[in-house]
């Protein structure tokens, strides 16, 4: 089961692409424990956040580069910057929005919009941008996994502000732009995954550098060493590492499962708020996260048998062409 084009198995992108979810959760805990030692704001932290990972980005693939012989089809230049620049604003509309939501109309609101419409918008334009049709079977797991989703972030004491809700929308939208155009310019295998982490994070830095310097850039802190390892850790693990197996896998993985598997982040947040910051478990948030993980596993069942199909199909064209 591979992307022919991209030489990538889908299963290991499935693999990838769940990686890449738990590891986003952990990027949630470990901002709460900045933001409980220091003044850092949220749009700050986004800023530095994408600078550092972009630094680690580019020394690991300037040391990859400069390892590998590849003699795969550059990609066109033209191209090339046309996808950096979009997926680059994409990711910075999809951070700056949701921060922008989550102040107007509360964390449980912002998450549930964002996260939630992610999918809907993703299934609704794979279609006439991709040519992939959704089934009946992802859609029952899409539907599942925005039922998990809503369970799981709105509760009683949930407030609904059109601003907010209108902005959590706008960051859906940029995520899913993000998704899409990355399936679709990656599925001739000319796209370097790690360079489009690259020049996506050098882009989304520029774009979110003037909204942390109206916040402010420099944390004020008693416990430098200890905001300073936190940042190190967002940076390398939830950012660097996890949009590396996120492009890598977006390029292989149908863009409908791509936005379901990514609402994994959500729960690894979940289970670290318990585990680490002594938020209570409840009833509720048991059963959010147990049907989310259903949905996901459902979707991951169905990509697999789509990636079987399509490679039996061009297996059949190759023996007919050698015919």
């Amino acid at each position: 089961m591979s992307n022919v084009a991209a030489g990538l198995p889908v299963g290991r992108g499935l693999l990838y692409l769940i990686i890449a979810g738990v590891a986003w959760g952990t990027a949630g805990a470990a901002a709460a424990l900045v933001y409980r030692t220091s003044d850092l704001g949220p749009l700050a932290l986004s800023f530095w956040r994408c600078a550092a990972g972009f630094v680690v980005l580019l020394a690991v693939h300037r040391v990859r580069r400069s390892r590998a012989r590849s003699t795969a089809v550059s990609e066109p230049r033209r191209r090339k910057v046309l996808r950096t620049v979009t997926t680059g604003v994409g990711l910075a509309v999809f951070q700056t929005a949701y921060f922008a939501a989550v102040a107007a109309t509360g964390l449980a609101v912002a998450t549930v919009v964002a996260l939630g419409a992610g999918p809907v918008l993703v299934a609704l334009g794979a279609r006439p941008v991709l040519g992939e049709r959704l089934g009946v079977g992802g859609a029952v797991a899409v539907g599942g996994a925005l039922t998990g989703l809503a369970v799981l972030s709105l509760g009683p004491a949930a407030t609904v502000r059109p601003s907010g809700v209108l902005l959590a929308l706008v960051s859906a939208a940029g995520g899913s732009a993000m998704t899409l155009l990355t399936r679709r310019w990656g599925r001739d295998g000319t796209t370097d995954p790690s360079a489009t982490a690259v020049g996506t994070f050098a882009v989304t830095s520029l774009c979110l550098l003037p909204f942390a310097l109206a916040e402010g850039l420099v944390p004020h802190t008693v416990q430098a060493g200890r905001v300073l390892w936190l940042l190190g850790y967002i940076a390398t693990v939830p950012t660097a590492l996890a949009y590396a197996l996120y492009f890598a896998a977006a390029a292989v993985v149908r863009s409908a499962t791509v936005s379901v598997i990514m609402l994994l982040e959500p729960v690894s947040a979940a289970v670290l708020a318990v585990a680490l910051l002594g938020e209570r478990l409840t009833p509720t948030t048991l059963a959010g996260t147990l049907l989310l993980l259903a949905s996901v596993a459902g979707l991951a069942v169905t990509e697999a048998s789509v990636a079987e199909t399509d490679e039996q199909a061009l297996v059949q064209i190759d023996e007919k062409a050698l015919e």
